[in-house]
């Protein structure tokens, strides 16, 4: 039995061939959010979870058998603090890895200040503080900006970056050349294993439902092996998961329009979202199933909000390009 100032323990399972996941333990629950190690002669971990789960991500990264000076890279999806904030924190552990992210991201990182802010404006003060953590500034001179088609060398194998706005400007999906896995980072959404079920992942302000779409059509093209989701874990069946994170997208922005277009105010609109889904929370709360796992990290709220800003306002205005 653990007890306080115990180290947590290692929970980490097989994702795909030479790719090892880890459970953050994101908000102290179990498959909520997962990093993932790629093996090979220069590691790279794929995202890093939240400052607050950097002591479950160093024990999986422990007993993995990857020391202070083993690590090579650290690469995330995209600046959300989820996926990237314990990314600082991270790397004063491994001196010697590089952090790698959207070129349009990477200042965030740097000075993360009005990130941190953002998130509070979401979140709340208090969620922010137990459910993140701090946010340690990433020092500029171990960062490296990526754009469409780069390429990170892990020797044998690499990781491609292609660009995939549409829950993000800084999203990017990362192409394993070795198994032909897509790390999706929030792209596809939301997909709980046990529970089964796909939620979108639309925040304000930079949701657009074209690009999303246009983002999981490019990648699909390129007919990935496994869908590597940061929540949670790997889902083979690559082209069903496609199918049904396009359907969702459509059919909640859609549901979202016609409320407001029958003159539904914005502040009630969770609740049509709610009703959208409620046969299949229903059915998964009566099997014993963790459905509010899904609430920390693409509430009904954060989604609301996200799309009936993109119907109402239109998509956000891309940021100028990095040069």
């Amino acid at each position: 039995m653990e007890t306080q100032g115990d180290p947590p323990a290692a929970r980490t399972f097989e994702a795909a061939p030479g790719i090892t996941a880890i459970d953050t333990m994101m908000a102290g629950r179990a498959a909520v959010t997962a990093a993932y190690l790629i093996h090979a002669p220069a590691p790279a971990l794929v995202e890093t979870g939240p400052t607050a789960s950097l002591p479950a991500v160093l024990a999986g990264l422990s007993a993995l058998g990857v020391g202070p000076d083993d690590l090579a890279h650290v690469v995330v999806s995209h600046i959300h603090l989820d996926h990237a904030g314990g990314a600082g924190a991270l790397l004063e552990r491994f001196p010697r890895a590089t952090l790698w992210v959207h070129a349009r991201g990477a200042p965030h990182l740097v000075e993360p200040a009005r990130l941190v802010a953002s998130t509070i404006r979401s979140y709340g003060q208090e969620a922010v503080d137990t459910m993140f953590g701090p946010v340690t500034p990433v020092p500029s001179e171990r960062l490296r900006g990526l754009a469409e088609g780069d390429r990170i060398e892990l020797g044998g194998r690499h990781l491609q970056a292609v660009d995939a706005p549409g829950h993000s400007y800084s999203e990017l999906f990362l192409v394993d050349s070795s198994t032909g896995g897509v790390f999706t980072g929030d792209g596809f959404g939301i997909l709980l294993p046990d529970v089964g079920i796909l939620r979108p992942a639309a925040p304000a302000p930079e949701f657009d439902l074209e690009l999303a779409i246009a983002s999981i059509g490019r990648i699909r093209a390129t007919s990935p092996s496994v869908l590597l989701f940061s929540h949670f874990g790997p889902a083979p069946d690559v082209d069903r998961i496609c199918d049904v994170a396009v359907e969702r997208l459509q059919q909640w922005t859609d549901a979202v329009r016609g409320a407001l277009d029958r003159g539904v105010p914005p502040g009630s609109i969770p609740d049509v979202l709610r009703e959208l889904t409620a046969d299949e929370t229903r059915a998964a709360m009566a099997a014993g199933l963790d459905v509010g796992r899904y609430e920390y990290l693409s509430s009904y709220d954060l989604n609301a909000g996200g799309i009936v800003r993109y119907v109402t306002k239109g998509p956000a205005r891309p940021p100028r390009p990095v040069d």
